[in-house]
């Protein structure tokens, strides 16, 4: 039950102690897919917390990152408080929130838990989509032919603008990553290099993270006007060989389940859905 006199308030940077002890509590909590870390956004607008007496016990997070687009990044409560009763407590002020600043905002998740995406869908949000988990064992990997006309080299940081502009026009308003995302992506990835044509101009460009399971192939874009040309393949191609010569020996992507583009390269060069899936979910107004 929630007290009767808990209040919902904007989270402020002395509160990361209290949501650190929250996180211990992992089956009560939803966290994005995200390059920052939770407490990179305290003190930014749409991260609340609830307390009671100044103990925090429930804690929600969906800042606008890209504009327009609240990506809910954090939903977290104390296993003392019942899960519906902690969401309706911060959820409600959170939506009056958010569509009093900006009309025409979405708010957005990737329910990584089933219990998560049913309190969701039990609130007004939509299934939009669903991201997929494709695998690759490297030694599977089936090279595709390779344009002459296609340069990859390692990503600059001086690169990043450029990048975060074939990003938008790649992945349009809702998906793309704004250009602080990409210097956090940059910043954490073990291999990132952008794909070039004859005139030197940046055409595209991958991310790829690492951990105990392999890598991760974490950010693919090509722009639009150069997609067909080879330069997707040509950066998968140049990211197996690195892989290959750190002795990584497995390769994961997610990626839309309606983007035939993007299956059949994957697929075609080596890669294998897992199975895993996860649904992406929009708050309906009911406009």
């Amino acid at each position: 039950m929630i007290a009767f006199n808990a209040k919902v308030r904007r989270a402020a940077a002395q509160d990361h102690y209290q949501i650190a002890n929250l996180l211990f509590h992992e089956s009560h909590t939803h966290r994005h897919l995200d390059w920052r870390s939770v407490f990179d956004w305290l003190g930014a607008k749409n991260f609340w917390t609830l307390d009671e007496h100044g103990f925090i016990s429930a804690a929600l997070a969906c800042p606008e990152d890209p504009t327009d687009v609240a990506w809910i990044r954090l939903f977290t409560y104390h296993p003392h408080l019942d899960l519906r009763a902690a969401w309706s407590a911060l959820w409600q002020h959170a939506q009056a929130e958010i569509f009093y600043n900006n009309p025409n905002a979405k708010v957005s998740a990737i329910a990584l838990k089933p219990w998560f995406q049913e309190i969701l869908l039990q609130s007004g949000f939509e299934q939009t989509q669903r991201l997929v988990v494709l695998r690759l064992q490297c030694e599977n990997f089936k090279p595709p032919p390779l344009s002459q006309h296609i340069r990859i080299r390692r990503m600059k940081e001086s690169d990043l603008p450029s990048v975060a502009e074939v990003d938008f026009k790649a992945f349009g308003s809702f998906w793309h990553n704004p250009l602080d995302s990409i210097r956090f992506a940059y910043a954490q990835s073990i291999f990132a290099t952008v794909a070039e044509n004859p005139t030197n101009e940046i055409i595209g460009y991958q991310l790829s993270t690492g951990s105990q399971y392999g890598a991760h192939l974490a950010r693919l874009a090509v722009a639009p006007e150069a997609q067909g040309q080879g330069a997707a393949s040509a950066l998968v191609s140049n990211l197996i060989e690195y892989l290959d010569s750190n002795q990584i020996d497995a390769l994961s992507v997610n990626t839309q389940e309606d983007n035939a583009a993007s299956l059949a390269l994957y697929q075609k060069i080596g890669f294998a859905k897992t199975g895993e899936h996860f649904p992406v979910l929009i708050y309906n107004r009911g406009l």
